[in-house]
Order: C-alpha cells, then sequence, then structure tokens
C-alpha cells in the first residue's frame, strides 16, 4: 500500500465499483448496459508444497478464491509462469499446469492461454477474470455490526507447509491439507450468494487476524474471534506447538501492531495460528444474525465446513482475541 499509495491517482470513473481503497480481494468495474459488472484479480506464488501438480491446483484455486468472495462467477483464467528452464525439467512445468487445469475444469473457468518467463525459480497463479451484477457484489466493506463471522475452511496450512519443508510433517496431515488448499470455495460462494450475506473476503497470506483486520477497517467496525471455536486441522496444533509457524506470524503480528487486542486467557498457540499464513483458504463471511440459520443450511447443502467463529462489534479495525 505504501507504493500504491505514491502513485498519481487514476481519474475518477462512474464504471468502477470497487477499486483498492479497501484492501478488497479484486476490482469491480461496470461494462456494457451497465447491469453487469466483470471482475478481476491476480495471484501467484513460490511453490507451497513438492508435489508439483498439486501446488498447480493449489495455486488455481487460489487465484479463484478471490472470485468467489466477491461474489462472482469465475468465466475465464490466464497463466501466469516464472520457471527455470535451464536449471529444472520441462515435466515439472507440465505437471504443475495440468494441476492448475484440474482445478479450473472443476470449476467452470475457460483457460484462455497465458504468459511465461525464463527465472531462477519456480512461480505460478493466474489472472482470473469474472462476472456479477452490479449491486450484487459482496466487498470486504459491508460488514455490520452485530453480524455473525463464519469461517469456510479449517486454519493451519501455514504450519504444515513449513512443516513439510523441514520434512518434520506425517504424510497424511500433509495430504489432508493439500485437499483443503486443492477444494474450491465455490461452494461456500454459491451459499453466500443465495443468502445475501453483508460481507466476505477469502483467508490467505494475511491469516485470519490480518484479513479480519481488513474486513473490520473496510467496514468502519472491529472483529471478535473467538479462539475456542476456530476449526483446525487435525494435527496442526502440535506442529504449531513445535515451532512449526511460518514467517507470516511474525510478519503479520507486526502489521497488526496494536490493532490485535489478546485476552489473557487466549492460548499463545492459537494466538500463533490465527496470525499464520494460509495458502488457499476459506471465505470468511459477516452474515446477519437472522440470516444465520438460512446460511448454515446453505453451506450444509453445499457440503461445506460450518463454522461460526465471531461477531462483527462497534470500533474501527481492531481484531479482539478471545476465549469463551
Amino acid at each position: 500500500m505504501n507504493v500504491l499509495s505514491g502513485l498519481t491517482p487514476p481519474p475518477e470513473d462512474a464504471r468502477l465499483l470497487v477499486d483498492t481503497s479497501t484492501w478488497d480481494d479484486a476490482g469491480v468495474a461496470r461494462f456494457g448496459d451497465g447491469t453487469r459488472a466483470i471482475v478481476q484479480s491476480v495471484d501467484f506464488f513460490p511453490p507451497v508444497v513438492d508435489d508439483p501438480w498439486w501446488f498447480g491446483r493449489i495455486a488455481a484455486v487460489n487465484a479463484l478464491s478471490d472470485l468467489y468472495a466477491m461474489g462472482a462467477e469465475p468465466f475465464s483464467a490466464l497463466n501466469v509462469v516464472a520457471f527455470p528452464s535451464k536449471d529444472l525439467p520441462l515435466d515439472l512445468l507440465t505437471a504443475i499446469l495440468e494441476g492448475a487445469s484440474d482445478a479450473f475444469r472443476e470449476a467452470g473457468v475457460l483457460l484462455l492461454g497465458g504468459h511465461s518467463v525464463t527465472d531462477t525459480g519456480v512461480k505460478y497463479g493466474a489472472a482470473v477474470t469474472g462476472f456479477v451484477e452490479v449491486g450484487k457484489q459482496v466487498t470486504n466493506a459491508g460488514a455490520q455490526i452485530g453480524d455473525l463471522l463464519y469461517l469456510t475452511k479449517a486454519l493451519g496450512t501455514g504450519c504444515v507447509t513449513t512443516a513439510a519443508k523441514k520434512n518434520r510433517v506425517d504424510e497424511e496431515l500433509l495430504k489432508r491439507a493439500c485437499e483443503q488448499m486443492g477444494t474450491l470455495n465455490k461452494g461456500a460462494a454459491h451459499a453466500m450468494v443465495s443468502c445475501s450475506v453483508h460481507g466476505a473476503t477469502d483467508v490467505t497470506g494475511f491469516g485470519l487476524a490480518g484479513h479480519s483486520a481488513e474486513l473490520g477497517l473496510a467496514s468502519g467496525a472491529d472483529i471478535r474471534l473467538n479462539t475456542a471455536a476456530i476449526p483446525q486441522l487435525e494435527g496442526a496444533y502440535a506442529l504449531m506447538e513445535d515451532g512449526m509457524a511460518s514467517g507470516g506470524v511474525t510478519t503479520n503480528r507486526e502489521y497488526l501492531g496494536d490493532r490485535l487486542l489478546i485476552d489473557a486467557e487466549v492460548d499463545p498457540v492459537l494466538v500463533n495460528l490465527v496470525c499464520d499464513s494460509e495458502t488457499s483458504g476459506g471465505l470468511l463471511v459477516a452474515v446477519d444474525v437472522d440470516g444465520a440459520t438460512n446460511f448454515e443450511l446453505a453451506l450444509k447443502e453445499q457440503g461445506v465446513l460450518v463454522a461460526p467463529i465471531g461477531q462483527v462489534v462497534e470500533g474501527e479495525g481492531r481484531v479482539h482475541l478471545v476465549a469463551e
């Protein structure tokens, strides 16, 4: 954001519905007759797991989550590739792209091509485009005081992948983490749209705490999270307790600073879990209390985790961690 603040502001344009000012997941702009909007985002990163197929699928799912979090229907994708072709066999890149293609096929997304460069390391991701009816877009600025907060995937991918890089993770746990990271947020998004929720974001690099803070700040509120209710990948707690946190714990806590309020009763291990970076995490959704039952039913119908974890309260962008 410091870099963006130094740029000349773009001219005002009535077509622009969601820009970078609220740190939202994707940009939204109306087009054509003005009844529909295009939703666009791009995301790419180095491998989070050694298996190239899983890496490709996870990165593609992660990119699509930006659109799902906005209530959009993904339409197309472009691959973004950096690969050291002189140092690694191209079969690895083929596997990465096949994993990504598998996710795009499942999502019903058209893969239109992409761009690649030779680099010193591997990076993969995608530029994704979707559509939404104007007025139906879901943003991270729409949460309202009193809303209940739901998380649609368990936490723990950060410490699991960190442990995997150090060869200190059980293969079954790593498999479960890959399966979760490789699961589309399509079902959660459909449940969200069908219930007209107030606001949402997806949980990725800033961790649950960081993305909660962004949701709260954009909505003019504080976020209260019950650490005892937050779902965890089985085995993640033990890894975090054993010091397998990713570097995101430190950077995210530094980023939040005094906006992160921690009750004395909260388990320090859970604090780290909430602050740790996630890859291809779930949606964090703000739902009116009166609509919570219908939202839970919709999640169940989609086969998605139902986890009420907190509430939107009065404030200005702080995150309160409590143990209730």
